[in-house]
């Protein structure tokens, strides 16, 4: 695992080596095992990169690399599990190899195939920056999935890309003006979706997408492989027995863990005790002749705590087990250092014990093979299963009687529902009252008025249903990006449906950038084998009813697993990976998050109107909400607007 960066100067212009250099240097943390720069001979075009080094650790791995026959520079974050094969084809061809890095194989690729040709030949997880001496063009790739990020856009001093925003800053030698656009989804979702970024004229390039810049014109970007493409081919070719599924679901996620297990560094695995993590430990302890090295944190607050469940799986498949207990304050003093983790605005909390077990693997393993991407493919939400339920008898409703019965119960704020909720108990003789019903009779309100499964959707994922509300007039936008963005594909159940629009956006933007910043901020690489493309297809193939069964979910999932595992360590209920944001916020972090959202401050920033976020605090305060998440969601955009001006 690596960062990358580039830049093509504009016209009557020239790279400066010293400040390609300070783009290069700000992603040290993804590759501090060694760097390399490269600047054509017209001065016109630089790469950079900062080096992992995972296999061959010769200096015959390092970056930026030329091709066999010069046509080619390559600048590569990333790993292709399958670049033996591909050796071993050129290799038959009559291509020769100096070293037996992967990033050399995808040059050979290059030059006997052809950039176009190569790409759907890969298996992995890559970001690429490829320099075409012979058609003066630079090529950005991003994997199929998304799971390596790549940033890119134009500026004053030209085109720049890179595996983070900082370098991209450096080049433009500014902070960056804030996108509106970009601001209001990150209010809405936590995290800024792509292709937006968090700054006016920089982008995400979107998974299994690529973009040429040719003789300075910036193309538009273009598919080499598309997910809703997958699961219109899915739906002619689904799965119809148990046992035929079985069979080639273990076999396919058992070749992926093997892939994923290839490298020339200690290797170990995020142990959390769920279905994910436990499954492809499970896996990759069948296939090692020794221990595997697995790694878990614990939390002493209940309720937050999985560490216990982690350590009996671990003792039950023989893994060499480390856990460590972090108490309150040590997870808080993590805070500080978000905004330079996470790069751009990101609010999910459970970034906090991300980042401390990838510090706890590091000190042991340079490679740990994680879970991700199990929820999404195989339908291990709660949501899915009750908005399959509820949406069935929502939609029954006139949508026009859902929004008078939203208005009256909108009417009363819910201070005055929870006294009406007191008078009941009282005269219900003690009757027990739900916990905060005001506010939940606010969601009901706020769910009721969806006159789509997406509309509903979107409610039930987001932080701030309505940013206008916090944002000032300027930054007002009434653009939603998922209603633009995403469509319903046909023939999709409800459940499925949500499934697509949470790998689009939910499983990418937040769960695989989180995986992401935390690791490479202690130079550890993460790889995710669930999200390998060939069981992303594979798993859409597979009926919803083998996912989602008796109202449990990844029942397919849970067939494999116990083959390994007892049935009684696995079932129990599904708990988040995350800290107890909201009793912070009233307690050892309330004078940190009070200076952040000061009335004078706001006002300066010029982003947040003032008397919504205030009234939303005090309530918080008082406990008559608890809005840890939406409140975390502004923290996060101030501490992080508040460091960047420290990146250039």
């Amino acid at each position: 695992m690596c960062g990358i960066v580039g830049a093509i100067a504009r016209p009557g212009h020239s790279i400066d080596p010293e400040r390609l250099d300070r783009m290069n240097q700000s992603l040290e943390h993804r590759g501090p095992d060694g760097y390399g720069t490269w600047i054509a001979e017209d001065q016109a075009v630089g790469l950079g990169h900062r080096r992992l080094s995972i296999l061959d650790l010769s200096p015959l791995g390092a970056q930026p690399m030329h091709s066999r026959s010069g046509r080619y520079v390559l600048t590569f974050n990333g790993e292709i599990y399958n670049f033996a094969e591909l050796r071993d084809e050129l290799e038959g061809s009559g291509y020769s190899f100096k070293g037996h890095s992967d990033t050399e194989v995808i040059l050979g690729a290059f030059d006997v195939f052809g950039v176009a040709a190569t790409l759907p030949r890969l298996q992995g997880m890559f970001a690429l920056g490829i320099w075409d001496r012979k058609k003066n063009s630079l090529t950005l790739v991003r994997d199929r999935i998304g799971i390596k990020p790549l940033y890119y856009g134009s500026g004053p001093r030209g085109f720049c890309f890179g595996s983070e925003l900082k370098p991209l800053m450096v080049w433009q030698g500014e902070v960056l003006p804030i996108s509106s656009h970009g601001l209001t989804e990150f209010l809405r979702l936590g995290y800024v979706p792509a292709p937006l970024s968090i700054f006016e004229g920089i982008y995400k390039l979107m998974p299994g997408h690529s973009v040429v810049i040719q003789n300075g014109v910036l193309g538009s970007p273009t598919p080499f492989w598309e997910l809703s493409e997958v699961i219109a081919g899915s739906r002619e070719n689904q799965f119809e027995t148990e046992k035929e599924t079985l069979q080639i679901l273990e076999s396919a996620l058992t070749e992926s863990v093997a892939s994923h297990m290839v490298a020339d560094v200690p290797l170990g695995a995020f142990l959390s005790g769920g279905i994910d993590s436990s499954t492809v430990v499970a896996l990759m302890q069948r296939q090692s002749t020794q221990p595997i090295r697995t790694f878990s944190i614990g939390f002493y607050e209940e309720g937050y705590n999985e560490a216990e469940h982690a350590a009996a799986i671990a003792k039950h498949l023989g893994t060499a087990h480390t856990e460590l207990y972090i108490t309150d304050r040590e997870a808080r003093d993590v805070i500080p250092d978000l905004p330079d983790m996470y790069d751009e605005p990101f609010a999910d909390q459970s970034q906090i014990p991300t980042y401390l077990v990838s510090k706890l693997a590091r000190e042991d393993v340079t490679v740990a093979l994680s879970g991700d991407g199990g929820d999404e493919l195989f339908g291990g939400y709660n949501r899915y299963i009750f908005v399959e339920q509820f949406w069935r008898r929502l939609s029954r409703l006139p949508v026009s009687l859902r929004r008078i019965i939203a208005t009256a119960l909108d009417l009363a704020s819910p201070g005055s529902w929870d006294q009406v909720f007191r008078v009941i108990g009282l005269l219900s003789r003690g009757r027990m009252v739900p916990a905060l019903p005001g506010q939940k009779i606010q969601k009901i309100a706020s769910v009721l008025s969806c006159d789509s499964l997406l509309s509903l959707h979107s409610r039930l994922v987001s932080q701030w249903a309505n940013p206008e509300l916090v944002l000032q007039t300027k930054y007002q936008t009434k653009d939603v990006l998922l209603q633009k963005r995403l469509r319903t594909l046909g023939d999709l159940d409800s459940a499925e449906q949500q499934m697509y629009w949470d790998a689009c956006t939910y499983m990418v933007d937040d769960v695989l950038t989180k995986v992401d910043r935390a690791s490479m901020r202690v130079g550890l690489e993460a790889r995710v084998p669930l999200l390998d493309h060939k069981v992303v297809e594979l798993a859409w193939r597979i009926p919803l009813s083998m996912k989602l069964r008796n109202g449990q979910s990844k029942w397919i999932l849970r067939q494999i697993l116990y083959k390994h595992v007892p049935q009684h360590l696995i079932d129990r209920p599904k708990m988040g990976f995350s800290v107890p944001v909201d009793s912070w916020l009233r307690g050892g972090v309330k004078d940190w998050a009070e200076s952040l959202i000061a009335m004078q401050r706001l006002s300066g920033d010029g982003f947040f109107a003032g008397p919504e976020i205030h009234r939303t605090w005090k309530a918080h305060q008082s406990g008559a909400i608890s809005a840890g998440g939406q409140l975390w969601t502004l923290l996060m955009f101030q501490a992080w607007y508040e460091k960047t001006k420290k990146w250039l």
